[in-house]
């Protein structure tokens, strides 16, 4: 099995909900699962049958932590442990919810970066209007971006898409605030041009409208406007559940047609429940890195934990590595 490293300090219900998950991924033979963090809190955490491996790593890395911060003064924390483990092959990925500056920063600075990939990237994963799922990145790791940033970005979203979602030829969309050529700022407009000369099935434009209508398989954006339209998401699925859970309660009418469609109302809630897709991939870095929402409860945990460990047996990081090199020989011949 895949051995994972887990920081067992990271996120807003860490410890407790972090050994909850990885216990459930060891009990389920996921993977093998070493919880990185102090001891004294994870050990009476474990059940008796957990056969689960703790690295001690008593310092944490705290939301308040800036990135430099961490690299500079946390090298020994639960999560830059974590990361060393990864960079001394002893373990094949890492699973964190802590700090994401800071475990980007320790995933750049430990693993490094793929030959070719100038920045690496978050990929959020959501559903579609098709009834598959569609990719978005980067998705808050890089607010100012050049052309080249997300051009690099586009070819890992369709390695990511091809491997990992199962698409053969997705469809690569750039956001930007309309569909016309003549839309967009600098920036955009400079990446159009770059993406429409590259060999794969680059649809253009797409509007905020289209993330979910599956009008693209891989959503192409910088981080700044990536995180908005995530943090977007994520408040209007809130607002979503919340609104029917309290307007179901208003009559005996509502609570009937509830009980009627109450599959419905299930499937939608786990559709929109972000534990339900486990963490975000940064990929980019030279190793399989899993960023988990700061709330990660149980069963995102070991949902992380299960993509890593497809993300490992599927070679992720190999194939974006086949595929930068294929880009830079490509651009080579054309200089010459």
């Amino acid at each position: 099995m895949a051995r994972i490293a887990v920081d067992a300090m990271g996120g807003d219900h860490a410890p407790l909900a972090v050994v909850r998950g990885a216990e459930a991924a060891r009990v389920e033979h996921v993977a093998d699962v070493v919880l990185v963090g102090d001891e004294g809190l994870v050990r009476p955490l474990l059940g008796r049958q957990a056969h689960i491996e703790i690295v001690h790593a008593p310092v944490k890395v705290t939301m308040e932590d800036s990135p430099s911060t961490a690299l500079r003064r946390k090298k020994d924390s639960s999560m830059g442990r974590a990361f060393a483990l990864l960079k001394e092959g002893k373990v094949d990925a890492v699973v964190s919810a802590g700090n994401s500056g800071a475990a980007m920063a320790f995933a750049i600075f430990t693993l490094g970066r793929i030959s070719g990939v100038e920045r690496p990237a978050i990929i959020t994963v959501h559903p579609n209007a098709s009834g598959s799922l569609s990719a978005l990145l980067d998705a808050g790791g890089n607010v100012d971006c050049k052309p080249s940033h997300l051009v690099q970005f586009a070819l890992m979203g369709n390695v990511f898409a091809k491997y990992i979602l199962g698409i053969e030829a997705p469809r690569i969309g750039l956001l930007s605030n309309g569909e016309e050529e003549t839309k967009g700022n600098d920036l955009t407009r400079e990446t159009h041009a770059q993406l429409k000369t590259l060999p794969f099935n680059y649809s253009g434009y797409v509007e905020g409208n289209d993330l979910y209508n599956g009008k693209a398989d891989v959503v192409v954006t910088d981080g700044f406007v990536g995180n908005v339209a995530l943090k977007a998401s994520e408040g209007l699925a809130e607002l979503m559940v919340s609104f029917l859970k309290e307007r179901i309660g208003k009559s005996m009418r509502s609570k009937v047609g509830y009980k009627l469609l109450s599959d419905v109302f299930n499937a939608l809630s786990k559709t929109c429940d972000y534990s339900e897709y486990g963490g975000m991939p940064l990929v980019g870095v030279d190793g399989v890195c899993i960023i988990c929402h700061g709330k990660s409860n149980e069963r995102a945990i070991k949902n992380a934990i299960i993509q890593a460990k497809s993300f490992v047996g599927k070679n992720l990081s190999g194939h974006i590595r086949d595929a930068m090199d294929e880009y830079a020989l490509s651009a080579q011949n054309k200089e010459r």
